[in-house]
């Protein structure tokens, strides 16, 4: 398997989170070379400073309607617009559930489609959190669906702000639904090597996670 690192979307959203500790994250990000680093957007700018002369590339991930998704489109697209002028090079978008639940499929689909579009024509990627704990069977598979008609580049299982995280069986039931070019972030609650390995072997291609540092060098 590759290395855990690669896997790595190091990660740092809490309320109170100050600049020093964004800074640590950083250079813990620098040390164990992570996939990426995943931050508030008003750090954005700051992290793509600290990260600017980093020999390896780590991606600047921040987060779009972040934690519920029911911001309206046009403050979404802002947001994402914002970020990317800041220099995040990943958008984890949190899906309008509260539209979803009441079945307006074709509204949370062009939302994601305008945001995606916005994405990748600054060669972004997208990354739709649908909030799994929230669905059920039929719902995780019509959220996967739109996502992967939206253009988006992977799915994400939970913000860390649900009733339950990351679940490897959900990960593996999006997995047989969705597209082989439309990955998967596992994300909430996975704090140790053991259960990330578990969301790898269900078919996630990121891990969400503050314990980036401990889930790598645990033997």
């Amino acid at each position: 398997m590759t290395s855990l690192s690669a896997y790595i979307d190091h990660t740092l959203l809490a309320a109170n989170a100050s600049e020093t500790q964004i800074r640590k994250l950083c250079e813990e990000a620098w040390i164990h070379q992570f996939k990426a680093v995943c931050v508030a957007p008003a750090y954005v700018a700051y992290t793509a400073e600290m990260l600017e002369f980093c020999p390896v590339k780590i991606e600047i991930a921040t987060v779009v309607g972040f934690p519920f998704g029911y911001s309206t489109a046009a403050t979404k697209i802002f947001e994402a617009n914002n970020a990317l002028e800041n220099g995040a090079t990943e958008l984890d978008v949190v899906m309008n559930i509260a539209q979803f639940k009441s079945m307006a499929y074709l509204s949370v689909r062009e939302e994601l489609s305008r945001i995606a579009a916005l994405a990748h024509e600054r060669n972004a990627i997208i990354k739709v959190i649908i909030e799994t704990a929230y669905l059920d069977s039929f719902d995780i598979y019509t959220a996967c669906e739109i996502c992967a008609e939206s253009n988006a580049d992977f799915v994400k299982t939970s913000t860390g702000f649900g009733p339950q995280g990351a679940d490897a069986d959900v990960v593996r039931k999006m997995r047989s639904i969705l597209p082989p070019h439309v990955k998967i972030k596992a994300s909430g609650g996975i704090k140790t090597r053991e259960q990330a390995i578990a969301m790898i072997d269900a078919g996630a291609e990121r891990i969400g996670t503050s314990a980036g540092v401990a889930i790598v060098s645990a033997l």
